[in-house]
């Protein structure tokens, strides 16, 4: 069995509730206790990321080198929504920990810091939905 089916449900499941975490971030009352959850999901989440990526083109790679028409086009969507998936998650896990490093800063910079995460929370939790959505379309369309 291919590693890449295996990891994806890692991507999926711990994506989505990092980016929960960093939406929920936002609410002041939540923070402290969203705090240590949200750099573990992030971390996790980014490493599922990543493995489910090169796993992926490892197994493109190997199985489906020689893919054509439908198919391929499936495969290469896949992909190109993966690789933006990587790109978010990784901008998104990078201002997490950074948003709590900077916890018990005030002001209007960490405002806007919180902010942008859970803007960067939103935008990985679409990818993730894309990324998948176009996964199982080349799997099972």
């Amino acid at each position: 069995m291919p590693l890449h089916p295996l990891v994806v449900h890692a991507a999926v499941v711990f994506t989505p509730l990092a980016a929960l975490c960093g939406i929920g971030y936002v609410v002041p009352a939540w923070r402290d206790r969203l705090r240590w959850p949200l750099v573990v999901l992030a971390l996790v989440a980014v490493v599922a990321v990543w493995v489910a990526y090169f796993s992926g083109q490892s197994l493109r790679t190997d199985r489906f080198a020689g893919a054509t028409g439908e198919f391929a086009d499936r495969l290469d969507t896949h992909q190109t929504w993966g690789t933006r998936l990587r790109g978010g998650a990784t901008a998104f896990a990078a201002l997490a920990l950074i948003t709590v490093w900077l916890h018990d800063r005030t002001g209007p910079a960490r405002v806007a810091l919180v902010l942008v995460t859970a803007l960067a929370a939103l935008l990985t939790l679409v990818l993730v939905v894309l990324t998948g959505d176009a996964g199982a379309q080349a799997t099972w369309g």
